[in-house]
């Protein structure tokens, strides 16, 4: 017997909760620091080096780096780009 899909989307789910924009932003976060820290093993940049190229602190990179904090500034996700060799983009969508 096949079971077909009942009720609503996960998506949705969350946004009845009022947790939607929370969760979407922690998720947006966790994919950033991953890709950050993706490029730094690519490039074999340290972590002193990465601070270095993006003028800051290793503690303002560790920020950067930690998925759990969701603090930063788009100024330092646009340092950290370019200190890879990428660039920021965002988009409303």
């Amino acid at each position: 017997m096949k079971k077909k899909h009942i009720g609503s989307s996960f998506d949705s789910w969350l946004r009845e909760e009022g947790i939607y924009e929370e969760v979407a932003a922690s998720a947006i976060k966790r994919v950033l620091a991953r890709q950050v820290a993706a490029a730094m093993k690519e490039r074999k940049f340290s972590k002193s080096e990465m601070a270095r190229r993006m003028h800051t602190s290793r503690a303002a990179l560790d920020r950067l780096l930690d998925p759990e904090y969701d603090g930063i500034t788009l100024n330092t996700l646009k340092k950290a780009a370019t200190a890879v060799g990428r660039q920021l983009r965002l988009e409303l969508i």
